[in-house]
């Protein structure tokens, strides 16, 4: 389970990078929708979640999250908004903007990145809880030791990192439900990058 991307060379692993591509492909498929201005934003905003959105989060839990991963995902959730919103990078738009305009158009929703940080540790809670193979696999561990330099970042190296807590005390809290769900709930918010100073902002 402990799937592993390597930031070294700025490329994402394949894991990531099918579904993103096939989320992209299906984008592209359904122009013909988004350029309708018969249909009402609501109904392809629906349209969008169910058809484009499922294809991207399907097994988004299983994904190591490094900061160019990160990246991705926003910029398809930017790609993704523009689309329903008819906005192109022609018009100079900024993001920031598109964003406030899709929460004036369908309201409050939970941002791409989070929803994957959201589902990976309710995915963790989940199996730490539990008593299968996922479990032993997930805690288990090898001979050896890591090799010299730079390291690949891990699956689970995402726990303390969005949590604040060691691994350790991540799955001692993860075995009491209603406690995780909390933490859950606050750690998974994402930071949005700003277009113009580049800092992250957390919404």
């Amino acid at each position: 389970m402990a799937l592993a991307c390597s930031d070294r060379k700025r490329k994402l692993c394949p894991i990531c990078a099918s579904p993103i591509a096939q989320a992209t492909a299906a984008l592209a498929k359904l122009k013909t929708i988004w350029n309708d201005r018969n249909i009402a934003l609501s109904s392809k905003t629906i349209l969008m979640r169910s058809l484009v959105m499922s294809i991207f989060l399907h097994a988004c839990e299983s994904w190591t999250l490094t900061a160019d991963t990160e990246r991705r995902i926003q910029a398809m959730e930017m790609r993704c908004l523009r689309k329903l919103l008819g906005i192109t990078y022609r018009d100079h738009i900024s993001n920031e903007e598109v964003r406030n305009r899709t929460r004036q158009a369908i309201g409050p929703h939970e941002d791409l990145l989070t929803t994957v940080k959201r589902r990976k540790l309710k995915w963790y809670g989940h199996i730490t809880r539990s008593s299968g193979l996922a479990k032993t696999i997930l805690q288990g561990t090898v001979q050896g030791g890591r090799r010299r330099g730079r390291q690949k970042k891990r699956w689970e190296d995402n726990i303390p990192e969005w949590t604040g807590m060691t691994l350790g005390a991540a799955m001692r809290k993860a075995e009491r439900r209603e406690e995780w769900r909390e933490l859950v709930a606050r750690s998974s918010v994402a930071p949005q990058r700003s277009t113009k100073t580049g800092i992250c902002e957390v919404r």
